[in-house]
């Protein structure tokens, strides 16, 4: 008699299970759930708010959530960020936080010194995130000296320097023009087909229901609805909560 051991598709990038967290009496999470799988790129929007921001502090361990889980590819998110970066988690960050008076190149390096990667190889993995970037020009030019579009691309190259799993982007398209958003919505994807699973929080509406995969809509700390682009368009509670959506669409 011969037995089959059945196969199991492998866990999510990433698991958000019932998700609470609280500050003082106002609720910026309640109850929300959901995960990011392989190659996929999701969206979360919503009306101004604490919720979307809050999602990625509670996957980075910033915040400590009243109730609920997170999971990184099926283990209990790490709680600090060499660990996060050692499982494969880079974030970008709405204020950018790069190091004004270090150059391009020093900045993208600075996730990698943590790694034990030795430093020839260390660089040439910098130089080569910055040349898909098309920033390898700028690769001696102290950040703080560049224009705010390609500071943005800085910071991406820096998450995209440490080879992420899994992808948090924090309004990546805020403050850029129309050639520059196409640019980055081109690099998401290509992020994404090269197997790393992307969550990003984003207002510009354009943007994200042309990368996303899905998109989950927020509404005081709530999931009020979850799905492709346009499923979620067509949602008459998305259109009541988030007013925006049709007209910069």
């Amino acid at each position: 008699m011969t037995t089959t051991t059945p196969s199991h598709s492998p866990a999510p990038r990433l698991e958000v299970q019932n998700l609470e967290v609280a500050f003082g009496g106002l609720k910026a999470l309640d109850d929300v759930s959901f995960t990011v799988g392989e190659s996929e790129t999701v969206a979360l929007i919503g009306p101004n708010g604490p919720g979307n921001t809050t999602v990625f502090n509670a996957v980075c361990s910033l915040v400590r959530p009243r109730r609920g889980a997170v999971r990184i590819a099926g283990r209990p998110a790490p709680s600090s960020p060499t660990r996060l970066l050692a499982a494969g988690v880079a974030r970008t960050l709405q204020g950018l936080g790069l190091f004004d008076r270090m150059t391009v190149l020093e900045n993208v390096l600075v996730p990698l010194s943590g790694r034990r990667t030795p430093a020839p190889r260390a660089i040439e993995q910098a130089r080569a995130t910055l040349a898909a970037l098309d920033l390898a020009p700028l690769a001696d030019r102290p950040a703080g000296s560049l224009p705010y579009p390609e500071r943005k691309r800085v910071a991406l190259a820096r998450a995209l320097a440490a080879e992420p799993r899994l992808l948090l982007l924090d309004e990546p398209a805020g403050g850029l023009g129309e050639a520059d958003i196409a640019a980055l919505a081109a690099t998401v994807r290509r992020v994404a087909e090269d197997g790393c699973a992307v969550l990003l929080v984003e207002h510009h509406v354009d943007f994200v229901m042309d990368v996303a995969d899905r998109v989950i809509v927020l509404d005081f700390g709530k999931i009020i609805a979850s799905g492709t682009p346009d499923e979620v368009r067509a949602d008459p509670a998305v259109e009541e909560a988030y007013l925006g959506l049709e007209a910069t669409a």
